[in-house]
């Protein structure tokens, strides 16, 4: 069902309806975080399936969410465009052997979004997200602010939920951050870690029967999350579609919350013309200000060798791309 507006409410287009967008849809619905939902897809009755799902559950949600199966022309009127189409990763693969396949969709996906006069903010789940965020902006032509990814926002509560169990504290008392690709080069910045305002490395120090030693594994376990989920169910779906929502909730609240978005960077952490997920104040706008921590000698190789990974793959096949369509 398509509407017309007769007042500005928050709408939110949903593109891809597989597990990620899906439960994205649902979360959206359940933490009551727009007034209007959208959902695309290629497989329309998927997608009209699930428009009356969630529909159906209307009575039990904490407020209305208008929610319908729609097309490309309702991204108009959109705030947010929520990009949770491609090919998915599957037992094996990295994210960053997605790249090409996932850029020819993507080329299509936002051209289309774009004829509507999408003049909104450019929200990117798909992976490997960075260097799908960054060909998003160069597609679509949107201020860079305006285009951002999920980043390591799924790695950073990962991180947060393995050092609260560990150290037997809640999630929402650990301050940590995984930055730099959403894939394997990713880093934990140990350096700013804190439980309540304690750096960790003296914390750890306070508390029997916790190890300097034990932090690494912490971290590898936050790394190789992803395939250790899609070994055993096939998919990752619940942990980013929450992580989506919150970046939603900061964007249409205008919240001015600091998440590890992807952003672009423009000279922070000695990078230039890349996206990567990194510590950043996200508002109405998008993208406020990415928030520059102070890096360990170490801590700035292993970010700047993430970066060089991102660009290594990026520029090929985004030129690739290009020079095709010429």
């Amino acid at each position: 069902m398509n509407t017309t507006r007769k007042e500005k409410v928050n709408r939110v287009v949903l593109i891809g309806a597989g597990l990620v967008g899906s439960s994205y849809a649902f979360a959206l619905i359940n933490q009551a975080v727009t007034q209007e939902l959208v959902i695309i897809d290629l497989d329309k009755e998927k997608a009209m399936g699930d428009a009356m799902d969630l529909n159906h559950g209307k009575a039990f949600s904490p407020s209305y969410t208008n929610t319908w199966y729609g097309d490309y022309n309702d991204c108009s009127d959109a705030d947010i465009v929520c990009i949770c189409a491609g090919a998915n990763q599957k037992p094996g693969e990295t994210r960053l052997d997605l790249v090409e396949k996932n850029m020819k969709i993507f080329k299509g996906i936002v051209g289309d979004v774009m004829d509507s006069g999408f003049d909104g903010i450019f929200l990117i789940a798909t992976n490997p997200v960075d260097i799908l965020t960054q060909a998003t902006q160069v597609f679509s032509g949107l201020p860079k602010e305006r285009v951002i990814g999920s980043g390591t926002t799924l790695d950073t509560a990962r991180f947060r939920f393995l050092l609260s169990d560990y150290f037997n504290v809640a999630t929402q008392n650990v301050h940590a951050y995984i930055i730099g690709e959403h894939g394997d080069t990713e880093l934990p910045v140990w350096s700013n870690a804190t439980i309540g305002g304690v750096p960790i490395s003296n914390y750890i120090d306070t508390k029997e029967g916790c190890h300097q030693e034990d932090l690494d594994p912490i971290f590898e376990n936050v790394r190789d999350a992803a395939y250790q989920i899609i070994q055993k169910k096939g998919a990752t779906h619940y942990g980013i579609a929450m992580s989506l929502v919150r970046v939603t909730k900061a964007i249409l609240g205008n919240e001015n919350s600091i998440l590890t978005v992807s952003s672009y960077l423009n000279g922070e952490y000695g990078a230039t013309d890349v996206y990567a997920g990194v510590p950043t104040i996200v508002n109405r706008q998008g993208v406020r200000e990415v928030l520059e921590m102070r890096l360990t000698d170490k801590e700035q190789q292993q970010f700047d060798h993430s970066i060089e990974t991102l660009k290594n793959t990026m520029n090929p096949a985004l030129e690739k791309l290009q020079n095709a369509s010429r």
